[in-house]
Order: C-alpha cells, then sequence, then structure tokens
C-alpha cells in the first residue's frame, strides 16, 4: 500500500498549488479536491486497474490520475455534446490543431460573435467554438443564455480568461498522454451499469446536478446544458458496484437521506468556493477510511 502526504478534509485546497490540466473553467470543477483524490487512490490496498469518470465535465479527477500514473488507465464520459467534442478532439489525434487554432485566435468580442453565430459541422471546429464559449463565459457556463464576461480581471473583458499559451499547452500535454485516457460520448449512468462488476475499476462520481428544492434545479438549469438526473437510481447503481468509488454532492437532506437508505458513508469536505468563501461538500462511500485523522463527522449515516 502506498502512503503519501496526508490531507485532511477539514483542510481547504489552496488550488494554486495543484496543477490545472483541464482546458476548460467549468461550474463545480474538482481542482480544490485533487489532494484528497490523491490520498484516496494511493493509500488503497491495490492499485486500481481503471478509473472511471462517468460525468467528465472539466475531468480534472482523471487527468491528475492519468498524469501522475495513480491508476493505470482512464475512462471519461461526458453527456453534453459540446464538452464532449471537446475531448474527441484532443484525445483523437487533434489536440496540436486545437492548440494552433487557440494561439492563432484574435480575441476580439466582434470575431467571437462571429465566430459563434457561424454554424460548422466539423468536431474540431465545434470543440474550438467550445473552447472559445468556456472562455468568455460568465463563470464559464455554456448553457443557452450566459453572458459574456463584461468587466472580467482588470477591466480586460472577454480576454481576461483568455491565456491563448496556457491553454495551447494543456491541450498538447492532454495530447501527449492520449493513450492512457478514453473519451466516451454517452450517458454516465450507462457507464456505472457497463463497469459495475469489475473489481479493479475505481469511480469518482460527480454528478453536476443539484439535488434538492426548487433552487437547487434551477441552479442546475442555469448552470449546465443536461442538468436532468435521476438520483435515486444513480445511489442505487453506484451502491451495486464491485470496486471502489467516490462521489460528491452538494450537503442537502435528500442526498443525506439516500446515502441512509443506501448504507453508505458520509463526510464533510472543506472548500472555497469562487468568491472565495468556505463551504463544505459531501464525500460518499461505502468506506471513508482513507481519510486521516478520521473526522469526528465521520459516521455511517444509516446508524443515524
Amino acid at each position: 500500500m502506498q502512503t503519501g502526504p496526508l490531507h485532511h478534509a477539514a483542510q481547504i485546497t489552496n488550488v494554486a498549488s495543484v496543477p490545472h490540466r483541464s482546458p476548460f473553467r467549468y461550474p463545480g470543477g474538482k481542482t480544490w479536491l485533487v489532494p484528497l483524490i490523491r490520498q484516496w487512490l494511493q493509500r488503497m490496498d491495490r492499485r486500481p486497474s481503471l478509473l472511471i469518470e462517468p460525468f467528465a465535465g472539466g475531468g480534472i479527477v482523471g487527468l491528475t490520475a492519468a498524469f501522475e500514473r495513480l491508476v493505470d488507465h482512464v475512462v471519461l464520459i461526458e453527456f453534453d455534446p459540446q464538452v464532449a467534442v471537446v475531448w474527441q478532439t484532443i484525445l483523437h489525434g487533434e489536440a496540436d490543431w486545437l492548440a494552433t487554432r487557440i494561439l492563432q485566435f484574435n480575441m476580439e468580442l466582434d470575431h467571437v460573435r462571429t465566430l459563434l453565430a457561424t454554424p460548422t459541422d466539423e468536431i474540431r471546429e465545434q470543440a474550438f467554438r467550445t473552447i472559445v464559449r468556456n472562455r468568455v463565459s460568465h463563470g464559464g457556463i455554456l448553457a443557452p443564455g450566459a453572458s459574456f464576461v463584461k468587466n472580467g480581471e482588470n477591466g480586460k473583458g472577454i480576454k481576461s480568461r483568455w491565456y491563448a499559451a496556457t491553454l495551447a499547452r494543456r491541450i498538447r500535454d492532454i495530447g501527449s498522454i492520449c493513450d492512457r485516457v478514453t473519451f466516451v460520448h454517452g450517458d454516465g449512468l450507462e457507464a456505472i451499469r457497463h463497469f459495475a462488476t469489475d473489481r479493479q475499476a475505481a469511480f469518482f462520481i460527480d454528478p453536476p446536478y443539484t439535488m434538492g428544492p426548487v433552487e437547487g434545479k434551477r441552479a442546475g438549469a442555469r448552470l449546465y446544458t443536461h442538468h436532468e438526473l435521476d438520483h435515486p437510481c444513480l445511489f442505487h447503481l453506484t451502491a451495486q458496484v464491485a470496486g471502489t468509488f467516490i462521489m460528491t454532492y452538494d450537503d442537502t437532506s435528500e442526498v443525506r437521506a439516500l446515502a441512509r437508505q443506501h448504507a453508505l458513508h458520509v463526510d464533510t469536505v472543506a472548500m472555497k468556493n469562487t468568491h472565495h468563501a468556505r463551504m463544505t461538500e459531501l464525500l460518499i462511500s461505502r468506506d471513508l477510511s482513507w481519510l486521516h485523522p478520521v473526522s469526528p463527522e465521520t459516521t455511517q449515516v444509516a446508524d443515524r
């Protein structure tokens, strides 16, 4: 069993200390969770052969596992076609083309409007449009109706998140490890079903959909194009997988009830949101003993 520097769930990660691998700015991105993901994977008795990320989004967990060789292979699954074309382009041999396209683009408002208003059937051009849209939209939101950044950093407007050289480097880096990553454009629930009997698989499950009262549903619709998910089905499928898993969720009574129903453990994890406010999310699994020291909040929900 490997061991590494211990990171407790109560610690707030300085995201500047974590390598930023993803080309996306993504609502609900998990860069802040990377130290705990490393700890989870490194402290297993047996190295997982696969890491499955059924709701990949920006893919930071899967990318970290692939770059740092924490598992043998990573499978990213994403349903949103806007996001999927980016992963297809990078991982299917067009990373250098996309990086060059980014470096050559003149980031001006009129150019952006023209680009996004011009339809294309070419996958790699669709990918480029997704990257541009992601970088110029407020909060990186790709859902319909998302507005452009207005002032941005230091009054740079839509240019404030356009780090062309950095984006190009990240994309080329991902392309260089494409043999370690498989991308599937598909449904996350079906992916869990597909890999459910693999005892050597580890699942990182971070559904980009808020579960809770009406406000939560509105937030999901605002942030994500595909925001509907059968949460009870997700818990039912996940609780039956033969391998190991971690789920992350907002801390709501509905989520805790589903965890209790399936006899799963929960722990709260400290984080800061984009406005630097301290918040917590839930980690959910069959076993959270790898968290050290064990938080007094950790308990089997079924016993409450």
